[in-house]
């Protein structure tokens, strides 16, 4: 019921974006989400046991797609990444996020906790993470590789691995930040710059952020009205039906609208935690805690992104933003959490 109200708000929202029109958004919107839900309940209904085992082959085929991106991929703002299938322009790299947690939870399902303690065992798990995030991060897409390594992290530390190790990661990486400054792109240091002073380029790199803030005040506690926000209707809010839909709301239905899809959100992620936690077998948990990790960041990072805590990355709000790949990946990702409650007194065998 909540991730049918959370999709249903999405279509309120587009129909706002459009300034009161089903088309060119609310309408797809619905549609996306009416397949989607079918796609949910069938992956639901599918015995967690093929889940296990299809859980390599899904990874592959993800990565291929991910492979075909880069031979003949559809650009798009600056950026390639989609596969245009004719009705809809697929993005790889979203289902590329369920088939990360996907393939960790099998690998990690067939090891014992003494396993996961020695450094080079970690090994392949973390082949199967460095390979999908370096080929999304050409496309270039730094958000969606920092999600990928932030949900293989929570897989990680579920599994069982040292906290020491993750010491040793977290200091390298900070070492490393520097070297890593260089070989970001120019916009992508403007959006991190203009994060630390968001007046440095009011009209360029700094005009999203400064708008979403604008929109957020203007919405203060109660909102403007539905179909009356004037920043976004006046199109000085950027990105409206994706990235910024937040914003849209926030102004229109203000603080109040603001808390309650919050509230939605954050009782999916604990009802995905409940499963995960009720599930008897270490495959079932691994994959619905990183599924709902994974769903955790789309909202967090999203709602940061918007109101200026975090630079700008590009993370759809999900089931709300217009977008098909996303929303149709995170009812995949559903389905499979729903399996793990149907099937949660499964017992696995730790080798397949």
């Amino acid at each position: 019921m909540l991730i049918i109200i959370t999709g249903l708000i999405g279509v309120v929202a587009l129909y706002s974006a459009a300034g009161g029109n089903t088309e060119p958004w609310a309408m797809r919107h619905g549609i996306r989400f009416g397949a989607g839900l079918c796609g949910m309940l069938v992956a639901a209904l599918i015995d967690i046991r093929w889940w296990l085992r299809l859980s390599y082959p899904f990874y592959i085929a993800s990565i291929l797609l991910l492979i075909a991106v880069e031979v003949k991929g559809h650009i798009g703002m600056g950026a390639q990444r989609w596969i245009d299938l004719g009705v809809i322009k697929l993005q790889p790299s979203e289902f590329m996020k369920i088939g990360v947690v996907m393939a960790l939870a099998r690998f990690f399902h067939g090891a014992s906790l003494e396993d996961v303690k020695h450094p080079l065992f970690l090994v392949r798990p973390l082949a199967l993470v460095a390979l999908p995030a370096a080929l999304v991060l050409v496309q270039p897409d730094l958000g969606t590789a920092l999600m990928i390594t932030a949900v293989a992290g929570a897989i990680f530390f579920l599994a069982g691995v040292s906290y020491w190790m993750f010491g040793v990661v977290i200091a390298g990486v900070l070492a490393a930040l520097p070297v890593m400054w260089h070989f970001l792109h120019d916009y992508q240091k403007n959006r991190i710059l203009v994060f630390l002073d968001p007046e440095r380029d009011p009209l360029g790199a700094g005009y999203h952020i400064l708008q979403s803030k604008i929109a957020l005040g203007s919405g203060g506690i109660g909102g403007k009205g539905f179909l009356k926000g004037t920043q976004s209707h006046l199109n000085f809010l950027p990105e409206k039906q994706t990235d910024f839909i937040f914003t849209l709301m926030a102004e229109e239905w203000g603080l109040i609208g603001a808390a309650v899809l919050f509230t939605i959100f954050v009782l999916t992620i604990l009802y995905g935690f409940l499963i995960a936690r009720a599930s008897h077998n270490q495959y079932g948990r691994l994959i619905a805690s990183g599924i709902t990790v994974n769903f955790a960041l789309y909202v967090f990072i999203n709602i940061a992104m918007v109101t200026g805590l975090i630079p700008v990355v590009g993370v759809p709000l999900p089931m709300i933003s217009n977008g098909g790949s996303a929303m149709l990946a995170v009812l995949f990702g559903f389905g499979l959490i729903l399996s793990v409650g149907i099937h949660r007194d499964v017992k696995l065998a730790r080798k397949v």
